[in-house]
Protein backbone atom coordinates (compact mmCIF):
# COMPACT_ATOMS: atom_id res chain seq x y z
CA UNK A 1 0.00 0.00 0.00
CA UNK A 2 1.36 3.60 -0.71
CA UNK A 3 2.91 5.49 2.00
CA UNK A 4 -0.16 7.80 3.18
CA UNK A 5 2.25 10.82 2.85
CA UNK A 6 2.98 10.10 -0.74
CA UNK A 7 -0.94 9.12 -1.20
CA UNK A 8 -1.62 12.79 -0.39
CA UNK A 9 1.45 14.77 -1.15
CA UNK A 10 0.00 12.35 -5.42
CA UNK A 11 -3.78 13.69 -4.49
CA UNK A 12 -2.37 17.44 -3.01
CA UNK A 13 -0.27 17.93 -6.80
CA UNK A 14 -3.49 16.60 -9.02
CA UNK A 15 -5.69 19.05 -7.15
CA UNK A 16 -2.71 21.90 -7.43
CA UNK A 17 -2.29 20.90 -11.70
CA UNK A 18 -6.77 21.73 -11.55
CA UNK A 19 -6.92 24.77 -9.75
CA UNK A 20 -3.74 26.15 -11.72
CA UNK A 21 -5.16 24.92 -15.35
CA UNK A 22 -8.61 26.59 -13.76
CA UNK A 23 -6.82 29.53 -13.03
CA UNK A 24 -4.87 29.82 -16.14
CA UNK A 25 -8.86 29.61 -18.50
CA UNK A 26 -10.08 31.68 -16.63
CA UNK A 27 -7.05 34.24 -16.86
CA UNK A 28 -6.39 34.26 -13.53
CA UNK A 29 -3.92 34.23 -11.19
CA UNK A 30 -2.89 31.11 -9.45
CA UNK A 31 -2.44 33.01 -6.06
CA UNK A 32 -5.71 34.35 -6.00
CA UNK A 33 -7.47 31.32 -5.12
CA UNK A 34 -6.71 29.39 -1.58
CA UNK A 35 -7.30 25.96 -1.16
CA UNK A 36 -8.83 24.66 2.21
CA UNK A 37 -8.78 20.89 2.71
CA UNK A 38 -11.56 19.51 4.09
CA UNK A 39 -10.14 16.94 6.63
CA UNK A 40 -13.87 15.93 8.30
CA UNK A 41 -14.00 12.63 9.62
CA UNK A 42 -10.41 11.94 8.54
CA UNK A 43 -7.41 11.65 11.78
CA UNK A 44 -5.32 14.32 13.28
CA UNK A 45 -2.14 12.50 12.18
CA UNK A 46 -3.77 13.32 8.24
CA UNK A 47 -3.73 16.87 9.38
CA UNK A 48 -0.60 16.37 10.84
CA UNK A 49 0.69 15.05 7.46
CA UNK A 50 -0.97 17.62 5.00
CA UNK A 51 0.88 20.56 7.29
CA UNK A 52 4.05 19.07 6.67
CA UNK A 53 3.12 19.41 2.52
CA UNK A 54 2.48 22.69 2.74
CA UNK A 55 -1.21 22.73 3.85
CA UNK A 56 -2.02 26.09 5.66
CA UNK A 57 -6.10 26.20 5.67
CA UNK A 58 -8.23 22.97 7.13
CA UNK A 59 -11.77 22.62 7.32
CA UNK A 60 -14.28 20.74 9.47
CA UNK A 61 -17.81 20.70 10.15
CA UNK A 62 -18.68 19.28 13.04
CA UNK A 63 -17.30 20.20 16.28
CA UNK A 64 -17.13 16.99 18.22
CA UNK A 65 -14.79 15.79 16.07
CA UNK A 66 -13.49 19.31 15.06
CA UNK A 67 -12.67 20.39 18.50
CA UNK A 68 -9.89 17.33 19.99
CA UNK A 69 -8.68 17.46 16.02
CA UNK A 70 -7.68 21.00 16.38
CA UNK A 71 -6.28 20.78 20.00
CA UNK A 72 -3.81 17.97 19.10
CA UNK A 73 -2.64 19.85 16.29
CA UNK A 74 -2.44 23.18 18.03
CA UNK A 75 1.07 23.56 17.32
CA UNK A 76 0.84 23.75 13.77
CA UNK A 77 0.99 26.80 11.19
CA UNK A 78 -2.73 26.28 10.27
CA UNK A 79 -6.25 28.25 10.24
CA UNK A 80 -8.95 26.36 10.76
CA UNK A 81 -12.43 27.04 9.16
CA UNK A 82 -15.47 25.64 10.71
CA UNK A 83 -17.83 24.59 7.54
CA UNK A 84 -21.26 23.28 8.95
CA UNK A 85 -24.25 24.06 9.63
CA UNK A 86 -23.61 25.24 13.73
CA UNK A 87 -26.05 25.31 16.27
CA UNK A 88 -25.43 27.68 19.25
CA UNK A 89 -25.15 25.27 21.97
CA UNK A 90 -21.41 24.56 20.02
CA UNK A 91 -20.46 28.23 19.29
CA UNK A 92 -18.45 28.51 22.61
CA UNK A 93 -16.06 25.44 21.59
CA UNK A 94 -16.26 26.75 18.12
CA UNK A 95 -14.91 30.29 18.87
CA UNK A 96 -11.92 28.54 20.54
CA UNK A 97 -10.03 26.97 17.87
CA UNK A 98 -11.60 28.07 14.81
CA UNK A 99 -10.29 31.58 12.48
CA UNK A 100 -13.10 31.89 10.12
CA UNK A 101 -16.61 29.96 10.47
CA UNK A 102 -17.94 29.93 6.96
CA UNK A 103 -21.53 29.12 7.99
CA UNK A 104 -23.34 31.92 9.24
CA UNK A 105 -27.40 32.48 8.51
CA UNK A 106 -29.02 33.06 10.89
CA UNK A 107 -29.17 36.33 13.76
CA UNK A 108 -29.20 34.56 16.90
CA UNK A 109 -26.08 32.84 15.18
CA UNK A 110 -24.61 36.02 15.40
CA UNK A 111 -24.87 37.07 18.59
CA UNK A 112 -23.95 33.78 20.28
CA UNK A 113 -20.77 33.88 18.15
CA UNK A 114 -19.89 37.65 19.36
CA UNK A 115 -20.58 36.80 22.62
CA UNK A 116 -18.61 33.36 22.65
CA UNK A 117 -15.59 35.38 20.56
CA UNK A 118 -15.53 38.42 23.14
CA UNK A 119 -14.97 35.61 26.13
CA UNK A 120 -12.27 33.93 24.51
CA UNK A 121 -10.38 37.26 24.02
CA UNK A 122 -10.97 36.07 20.21
CA UNK A 123 -11.85 37.45 16.50
CA UNK A 124 -13.56 35.23 14.49
CA UNK A 125 -13.59 35.92 10.58
CA UNK A 126 -17.25 35.40 9.21
CA UNK A 127 -18.64 33.96 5.57
CA UNK A 128 -22.34 35.10 5.49
CA UNK A 129 -23.59 31.23 3.99
CA UNK A 130 -26.01 31.91 1.24
CA UNK A 131 -28.51 29.16 0.24
CA UNK A 132 -29.81 29.69 -3.59
CA UNK A 133 -32.30 26.67 -3.17
CA UNK A 134 -33.77 29.09 -0.29
CA UNK A 135 -37.24 30.37 -0.39
CA UNK A 136 -37.05 34.31 0.70
CA UNK A 137 -36.34 34.69 4.34
CA UNK A 138 -35.91 30.98 4.86
CA UNK A 139 -33.13 29.18 5.04
CA UNK A 140 -32.03 26.30 2.62
CA UNK A 141 -31.94 22.29 2.83
CA UNK A 142 -27.59 22.63 3.70
CA UNK A 143 -27.84 25.04 5.64
CA UNK A 144 -27.67 29.00 4.56
CA UNK A 145 -29.96 32.05 3.98
CA UNK A 146 -31.75 33.18 1.49
CA UNK A 147 -30.48 36.04 -1.06
CA UNK A 148 -32.46 38.54 0.72
CA UNK A 149 -31.40 38.15 4.10
CA UNK A 150 -28.03 38.85 3.20
CA UNK A 151 -27.80 42.73 3.65
CA UNK A 152 -29.67 42.57 7.26
CA UNK A 153 -26.92 39.46 8.42
CA UNK A 154 -23.93 41.39 6.85
CA UNK A 155 -24.88 44.54 9.10
CA UNK A 156 -25.26 42.16 11.86
CA UNK A 157 -21.58 40.55 11.39
CA UNK A 158 -19.80 43.77 10.72
CA UNK A 159 -21.51 45.38 14.31
CA UNK A 160 -20.88 42.56 16.19
CA UNK A 161 -17.95 42.99 18.94
CA UNK A 162 -14.94 39.96 18.63
CA UNK A 163 -16.55 39.16 15.12
CA UNK A 164 -15.13 40.55 11.64
CA UNK A 165 -17.48 40.12 8.49
CA UNK A 166 -14.80 38.45 5.82
CA UNK A 167 -17.27 37.88 2.69
CA UNK A 168 -19.62 35.26 1.53
CA UNK A 169 -20.39 31.23 1.26
CA UNK A 170 -22.47 29.07 -1.22
CA UNK A 171 -22.60 24.99 -1.57
CA UNK A 172 -24.05 24.28 -4.70
CA UNK A 173 -27.87 23.69 -4.68
CA UNK A 174 -29.29 19.81 -4.74
CA UNK A 175 -32.69 21.68 -5.43
CA UNK A 176 -34.60 24.62 -7.75
CA UNK A 177 -33.14 26.80 -10.34
CA UNK A 178 -29.36 26.24 -9.62
CA UNK A 179 -30.23 22.45 -9.21
CA UNK A 180 -27.05 21.20 -11.77
CA UNK A 181 -26.04 24.55 -12.96
CA UNK A 182 -23.22 25.10 -10.78
CA UNK A 183 -21.20 27.67 -12.65
CA UNK A 184 -24.51 29.62 -12.82
CA UNK A 185 -24.31 29.17 -9.12
CA UNK A 186 -21.28 30.52 -8.53
CA UNK A 187 -21.66 33.26 -10.61
CA UNK A 188 -25.19 34.42 -8.41
CA UNK A 189 -22.77 34.24 -5.73
CA UNK A 190 -19.81 36.80 -7.38
CA UNK A 191 -23.32 39.25 -8.01
CA UNK A 192 -24.26 38.97 -4.85
CA UNK A 193 -20.75 39.48 -3.34
CA UNK A 194 -20.42 42.82 -5.70
CA UNK A 195 -23.29 43.70 -3.73
CA UNK A 196 -21.79 43.11 -0.66
CA UNK A 197 -18.60 44.97 -1.07
CA UNK A 198 -20.03 48.37 -1.85
CA UNK A 199 -21.37 47.72 1.50
CA UNK A 200 -18.29 46.24 3.06
CA UNK A 201 -15.08 46.61 1.18
CA UNK A 202 -13.46 44.39 3.14
CA UNK A 203 -15.59 41.26 2.45
CA UNK A 204 -14.03 39.76 -0.45
CA UNK A 205 -13.64 35.89 0.23
CA UNK A 206 -15.95 34.09 -1.53
CA UNK A 207 -16.03 30.29 -0.81
CA UNK A 208 -17.32 28.09 -3.01
CA UNK A 209 -16.82 25.10 -5.10
CA UNK A 210 -15.55 21.65 -3.62
CA UNK A 211 -13.98 18.63 -5.10
CA UNK A 212 -16.88 18.00 -7.79
CA UNK A 213 -16.59 21.26 -9.20
CA UNK A 214 -13.93 23.45 -8.28
CA UNK A 215 -13.16 24.62 -11.92
CA UNK A 216 -16.88 26.14 -12.23
CA UNK A 217 -15.68 27.89 -8.83
CA UNK A 218 -12.71 28.92 -9.93
CA UNK A 219 -14.13 30.39 -13.50
CA UNK A 220 -16.62 32.48 -11.79
CA UNK A 221 -14.20 34.03 -9.63
CA UNK A 222 -14.07 32.56 -6.26
CA UNK A 223 -11.47 32.77 -3.63
CA UNK A 224 -11.22 30.09 -2.20
CA UNK A 225 -11.90 26.15 -2.79
CA UNK A 226 -13.20 23.62 -0.50
CA UNK A 227 -11.61 20.49 -1.15
CA UNK A 228 -11.83 16.96 1.10
CA UNK A 229 -12.58 14.05 -1.14
CA UNK A 230 -9.69 14.96 -4.19
CA UNK A 231 -6.94 15.20 -1.48
CA UNK A 232 -7.77 12.47 0.70
CA UNK A 233 -9.75 9.88 -0.77
CA UNK A 234 -12.68 8.47 0.39
CA UNK A 235 -13.98 9.24 3.68
CA UNK A 236 -14.30 6.69 6.92
CA UNK A 237 -17.69 5.56 7.65
CA UNK A 238 -18.55 7.45 11.10
CA UNK A 239 -19.87 5.41 13.60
Amino acid sequence: MMDRKAELAANLAQVEDRIASACATAGRKREEVTLIVVTKTHPASDVRLLAELGVRHVAENRDQDAAPKAAACADLPLTWHFVGQLQTNKVRSVAEYATVVQSVDRPRLVTALSAAAVKAGRELGCLVQIALDAESGEQGARGGAAPDLLGELADLVAGAPGLRLDGLMTVAPLAGPYAGREQAAFERLMELSSGLRAAHPAATMVSAGMSADLEQAVAAGATHVRVGTAVLGARPRLG
